[in-house]
């Protein structure tokens, strides 16, 4: 009976304080629409209490664009308008998956700091986007009665896709090995699929490997056609026909120790008053690939060649790429050469560009050059570049009145950590270092960006089509972000916020961060602010390198951007055909070119995941300085010495921790960790199905 009394109690005092917040509600509506509140000019319509924010119901509005799944089943759409995404909830997506085309109903909102924000539901799929699924065949027993039935699923690999797939026909795949699902949508529920390749154990290295290939759409394989084509044009014999013969010329190329195609060679020599003769002759692909041909789709159809760790995925079949096309030294080869004329302060003055045979005069190789330019290469190695020694102290000469250029116009000169992955002779991982850029290659680098520079405001001042590299300024709200966060670590960004930003005001921000022991994670932030590169027919301008005309042309072997510019330049300059001809030629093959990249990208980072995995496996339970890379929502991500990176989950933190979005920070109570702090972490889990590694914080250092 005492219990009895105590509960009603208890529910009397609770009903008390549950009448009192909703007093408390209506008080606080009544005062808002008396005093007749306007945000933006828009008078509030309704106050979510629970959640802390004004909305806005009466305003909803009807848009469309691809939809962006996560693990934790909510998702964002990107709209085909440009407007900044929106957030769809967990529950709204009506059975959308990742890539699809959707058509959304939202509505804009601000939270009670003032920001505004977006949150909306899908209403339709107007077009699938995703048409296969790859992941581990699973299995769950479902009772029925007194009964229990086996019932088969697929989980995905992709993070992005929270959605796990009901089996109909399993087409002959084991239980736990990974492959590749037809997705069957009728509309009326969550979608199921069919199998339709296997491609091995879940855990197997060849097998992850073939399914990142294949979902990132690598086409690995050239057709009978294709080859054939391939070793037809590579037996013809070098003619000089119509061509400038440079193989007196003193012309070599350098490139890594692996490298096969070898696409660039230079030549320099002084000019009166100061100046040089830059000459970059590239690999006459041109002429090999021709028009409306089964090797001209490919290419079209491949976009770039595609480098992993152990192996390459060439554009071109071998006959071409490290064949007839590559520079091989004591070879004579077809080229375009561009012969640029730079003044004592480093600006272009004239350009040539002309058809050429050419004959390399040395394989130079970066490490070697590193060696000689800096006096402390062996006997055998000084012997071996003699006849270009010369050559070498000129193009040093050149570089160095180049790069006071580069940084007068602000180009900035990203921090980016690129792994070198070492493999034993079995495909196992034994060692990952941090690549050295040296001399050498900032030289060539610098040569390149001269080339295409020079070819690309030659083109435009002709009014002749060409495949641009285009970098846009930041966007608004990523550029905000990263000025915040810039304050955070101490930086005045006062001046930056009243205006647009400049090349020379980041390449100033990386500066001082450098002084400030900040510049890698700096780097990695700005990176991730700016616009991503990417190609048009349209001169748009290259804001990281501060350049009004740029393209790609001294890749033509491994990039269809380069060989599509060379195709113009062979058939309007060369052979008198009209401009006009191939804007459209232009506009296609731009469009190609960056949807190849985006896949090239996106398979050489997962691979290159795969292999780190690989290496940290047989370390779980060790302990590594790391670096805090960045903070989100769901925890921190760091970087130990040698690349590998990892995530520390918010729910693997000591404490109550939440997101400082403006300064990236997660905070308690007692401590809070910041982007570029060094930490030491746990390795918890190292992921092979996912590529990922998984952390925990061991202590601070």
């Amino acid at each position: 009976m005492k219990k009895k009394k105590d509960f009603a109690k208890f529910t009397k005092r609770n009903t008390h304080k549950r009448r009192s917040k909703e007093q408390a509600r209506r008080e606080l509506m009544k005062a808002v629409r008396e005093t007749n509140v306007n945000y933006d000019g828009v008078k509030i319509r309704d106050i979510d209490l629970g959640r802390g924010r004004d909305i806005e119901k009466s305003r909803s509005i009807t848009a469309r664009g691809i939809y962006s799944g996560s693990k934790s089943s909510y998702g964002f759409v990107t709209l085909e308008t440009g407007e900044r995404d929106i957030f769809i909830p967990g529950g709204s997506s009506r059975g959308a998956i990742d890539g699809d085309f959707v058509e959304i109903v939202y509505h804009k909102y601000r939270s009670l700091n003032g920001e505004e924000k977006t949150e909306g539901r899908v209403v339709k799929i107007v077009e699938i986007g995703r048409r296969t699924v790859i992941g581990t065949l699973c299995e769950e027993l479902r009772r029925h009665g007194r009964r229990y039935f086996r019932s088969f699923y697929i989980q995905p690999d992709d993070a992005k896709i929270s959605t796990v797939f009901p089996v109909r026909d399993l087409g002959g795949a084991r239980l736990g090995e990974k492959v590749e699902a037809l997705i069957l949508r009728d509309g009326t529920g969550e979608p199921s699929c069919d199998i339709i390749r296997v491609f091995g154990g879940a855990e197997d290295k060849d097998a992850n490997y073939e399914a990142i290939l294949s979902e990132c759409e690598i086409v690995t394989e050239f057709t009978p056609e294709e080859l054939r084509q391939a070793e037809e044009m590579a037996a013809e014999p070098i003619s000089f026909d119509g061509r400038e013969d440079l193989t007196g010329e003193t012309i070599f190329t350098i490139d890594g120790e692996g490298a096969k195609d070898l696409d660039d060679a230079i030549s320099i020599r002084r000019l009166p008053g100061g100046g040089f003769k830059l000459g970059v002759h590239i690999a006459d692909v041109s002429y090999y690939v021709r028009e409306r041909t089964a090797l001209d789709r490919s290419v079209m159809q491949r976009g770039t060649s595609v480098y992993f760790t152990d192996k390459v995925v060439p554009m071109l079949p071998v006959a071409l790429s490290n064949g007839a096309c590559s520079l091989n030294a004591g070879e004579e080869k077809y080229a375009i050469s561009a012969k640029i004329s730079i003044d004592k302060d480093g600006s272009i003055t004239d350009l040539k560009l002309s058809p050429s045979v050419i004959c390399s005069r040395v394989r130079g190789v970066y490490s070697e050059v590193n060696e000689l330019l800096s006096g402390n290469a062996p006997k055998e190695i000084k012997k071996k570049y003699s006849s270009v020694a010369q050559s070498l102290e000129k193009m040093r000469e050149l570089y160095n009145i180049l790069l006071e250029k580069s940084l007068k116009r602000g180009a900035i000169d990203f921090d980016s950590d690129e792994a070198v992955i070492i493999l034993d002779e079995n495909g196992t991982p034994t060692a990952i270092e941090r690549r050295q850029r040296g001399l050498s290659e900032r030289m060539i680098e610098q040569f390149m960006i001269t080339a295409n520079e020079a070819v690309a405001a030659y083109l435009h001042r002709n009014g002749i089509p060409c495949v641009y590299r285009i970098h846009e300024t930041p966007p608004p709200d990523h550029f905000e972000s990263f000025l915040s966060y810039l304050e955070s670590l101490g930086f005045d960004v006062r001046e930056l916020r009243k205006k647009d930003p400049t090349p020379k005001d980041l390449s100033a921000i990386l500066a001082k961060a450098e002084e400030k022991g900040l510049s890698a994670p700096v780097s990695y932030t700005m990176l991730r602010a700016m616009a991503k590169a990417k190609y048009s027919e349209e001169k748009l301008g290259h804001f990281g390198l501060g350049i009004e005309d740029y393209c790609h042309f001294t890749s033509p072997i491994r990039r269809l951007s380069d060989l599509a510019t060379h195709r113009i330049i062979r058939r309007v300059l060369f052979e008198g055909k009209r401009a006009e001809l191939y804007h459209s030629y232009a506009k296609r093959a731009a469009a190609a070119a960056s949807e190849g990249e985006i896949r090239a990208i996106t398979a050489e980072r997962r691979i290159e995941d795969m292999y780190k995995v690989m290496f940290m496996a047989d370390r779980i339970g060790e302990s590594f300085e790391a670096t805090i890379s960045s903070i989100t929502s769901f925890g921190m991500f760091c970087t130990l010495d040698n690349t590998c990176e990892g995530l520390v989950p918010i729910s693997e933190l000591d404490g109550v921790f939440t997101f400082d979005e403006r300064n990236l920070t997660l905070r308690s109570r007692h401590r809070t960790y910041r982007i570029a702090e060094r930490i030491t972490v746990r390795l918890e889990e190292a992921n092979m199905i996912r590529g990922k590694l998984r952390f925990s914080v061991a202590e601070t250092i």
